[in-house]
């Protein structure tokens, strides 16, 4: 898709201290972008004591998508017994626990969680502290190396996804090591095209970050906004409507929410079956550009402030493949992206 010439300001090189857009700027609220955090406080509760669970995750965490994760386990505790969780004893919830990890296969980071979510109902806050149950439970993480596709599998991906809209912000999870929730949280403000640097606000765990973006990368996003030129959002949602490039281009202009997740989700599936790809994910992204970097010889700890990890051991994964002496992230970043298709 090219850029509509309908657009006076259709101008690919204008900048702002966002790097997209021109200053008066400043103003823009940042918007509530991508998955809307869903906030237990807010719930119809079937129970009172899940009423009383979500205000004491409200005291305990900062985040609406934490508490949330917390609240549906005991919801699915409640609907699996069908009653008040907190009218259950021990000896069920032991019996619940071994029904997800032996009958239901729930992997051991979402039994971790369902049993820290229980310890909070049972013990912080009707206190039961004496129920052992939670001291029996154990989780081990399982040794799987993540799937990973070569730069040619990445290319050829990228190829095949032929609407601009759709590639950009592909391409981008890619460039920069993006999970999918960062990159569509993106606006105008967060990308420093001069410096060469995009700022990842409220990623994971709630932090903030900085990483190097390409040159290449910035030019195409440059070109993407002078088609759309929403002020605020950098992948805002085309919606429905004719598709003539005047129409789209004016949707995208009003938007107020960016592209779907499953509009991207489903796309990448639908490209796996058709170019015959065994595994593929838009997360595959992420691993294979942390595999690429480090074949190319970025370090371990540049790596793993590129991704946000917490933990260097989460990261050291990536170090099965090789071992190569520390290199200038941005210029390796610079190379990964040159290759690929505009």
């Amino acid at each position: 898709m090219k850029p509509s010439h309908s657009h006076p300001t259709d101008n690919a090189n204008a900048t702002t201290p966002a790097g997209l857009l021109q200053a008066n700027s400043a103003s823009f609220r940042r918007p509530d972008a991508g998955r809307k955090g869903r906030d237990p406080l807010d719930y119809q509760h079937r129970h009172a004591s899940l009423g009383d669970f979500a205000r004491l995750l409200g005291l305990r965490y900062h985040l609406p998508r934490t508490r949330h994760s917390y609240y549906r386990q005991m919801r699915l505790i409640a609907d699996h017994f069908g009653c008040d969780p907190a009218t259950l004893s021990e000896d069920q919830l032991r019996d619940y626990i071994l029904h997800v990890k032996t009958r239901k296969h729930w992997k051991p980071k979402t039994i971790r969680q369902a049993a820290a979510a229980a310890r909070m109902f049972y013990v912080d806050q009707l206190g039961r502290d004496s129920w052992t149950v939670f001291v029996q439970i154990r989780a081990r993480d399982e040794e799987h190396l993540p799937a990973v596709l070569t730069r040619q599998e990445v290319i050829a991906l990228l190829r095949h996804i032929r609407l601009r809209r759709y590639r950009t912000p592909i391409k981008l999870i890619y460039c920069c090591g993006l999970r999918l929730s960062e990159c569509l949280n993106l606006t105008v403000h967060d990308i420093d095209g001069d410096g060469g640097k995009l700022w990842v606000r409220g990623g994971k765990g709630g932090k903030d970050r900085m990483v190097p973006i390409a040159a290449a990368m910035v030019e195409d996003l440059r070109r993407y906004w002078a088609f759309h030129r929403n002020r605020l959002l950098l992948f805002p949602n085309a919606g429905r409507g004719p598709c003539r490039p005047e129409q789209l281009a004016e949707r995208m202009r009003r938007a107020t929410a960016p592209i779907p997740v499953s509009s991207l989700q489903r796309l990448i599936l639908v490209a796996r079956a058709q170019l015959s790809l065994p595994q593929a994910s838009l997360h595959t992204l992420r691993h294979s550009v942390a595999t690429h970097l480090v074949e190319a010889g970025a370090s371990i700890h540049t790596v793993k402030d590129l991704l946000g990890h917490r933990n260097i051991q989460t990261t050291m994964i990536y170090l099965h493949l090789t071992h190569r002496a520390r290199q200038d992230c941005r210029e390796l970043v610079e190379r990964l992206c040159l290759e690929l298709p505009r």
